[in-house]
């Protein structure tokens, strides 16, 4: 995994002005589009789309600053149709434009060439299991909100206090399979990671394919496949979002194991009474590397 991300940045050097085959160099190097973007996303802390940005957005820089070249010759040159939109572009970066730019020489907001290496500490404890689940549905009540890495998310917060008490009980009772009890179920996801995009967040419960669940729940199908199953306990959801990162940084390159398409999953198995912290199970849909 590690060398392929490093293949897919030499990639991006090769192919600054062009359009990007990421699904090409995936089938390349033997595993797929989706977990080469969720990897480098997770490991780099951006997602490819703006890492590649930066890196068109710092050689253009050079070109702007150098004066050999008007704007228009230097804006076609590194993909973009006009200086209008190469200035949004260059901004972006930036922080000025690049007339700005030509006249001050700066401010330039440089992105090096990333370079990853695998340095497996052990910090995070990572007690999992590898299980095959046949297909089963996921019902509950959905909503669409944006993708936060970091502390509580307030949207989901907020959808799931606005369902009443009665409501979540209803829920367990129809739940009959594994995970076991009330999930926070993702899906949707932008395969780069994207702090912002939008996922769809579902508050509900498994059940076997064959159990008729009431008209009023959304659902999800999840066919059948193999999945990774990750334990933590500790401060929630700090303990839970810190074990979730540990699986690109440290599992995933070190196991023969990719992620494939599908809802990620959390199972709070115990928790105390304000929430404060919880033991949950994370599960990820996976698939042979």
């Amino acid at each position: 995994m590690i060398s392929a991300l490093n293949r897919l940045v030499d990639l991006v050097e090769e192919h600054l002005v062009e359009e990007l085959d990421v699904h090409g160099l995936a089938k390349e190097l033997g595993t797929t589009e989706y977990h080469l973007r969720r990897m480098f996303s997770s490991l780099a802390g951006m997602p490819l789309s703006e890492y590649v940005r930066r890196r068109r957005m710092t050689v253009a820089a050079a070109d702007v600053v150098r004066g050999a070249d008007d704007l228009l010759s230097i804006a076609v040159r590194h993909g973009y149709g006009s200086t209008e939109a190469f200035g949004r572009a260059f901004r972006a970066v930036h922080g000025s434009g690049p007339g700005d730019v030509r006249r001050d020489g700066g401010p330039l907001r440089t992105q090096p060439q990333l370079r990853f290496r695998l340095t497996v500490e052990g910090s995070i404890p990572m007690d999992t299991r590898i299980i095959d689940r046949p297909a089963f549905r996921l019902v509950g009540h959905a909503a669409r909100v944006p993708l936060i890495h970091q502390g509580i998310n307030p949207h989901i917060q907020q959808h799931i206090t606005a369902l009443p008490q009665e409501e979540h009980l209803r829920l367990k009772a129809v739940g009959d399979t594994e995970p076991e009890g009330l999930l926070q179920v993702c899906d949707d996801l932008d395969p780069d990671d994207t702090e912002g995009s939008e996922l769809t967040y579902l508050h509900g419960v498994a059940v076997s394919q064959d159990t008729p669940a009431p008209d009023d729940l959304d659902a999800i199908e999840v066919p059948a496949g193999r999945w990774a199953v990750f334990r933590t306990s500790g401060p929630h959801p700090q303990a839970l979002q810190t074990a979730w990162a540990a699986t690109a940084t440290e599992w995933f390159p070190s196991n023969p194991w990719r992620l494939r398409p599908g809802p990620s999953i959390v199972a709070v198995l115990e928790r105390a009474d304000d929430f404060s912290t919880a033991t949950c199970e994370l599960w990820l849909p996976v698939e042979p590397a």
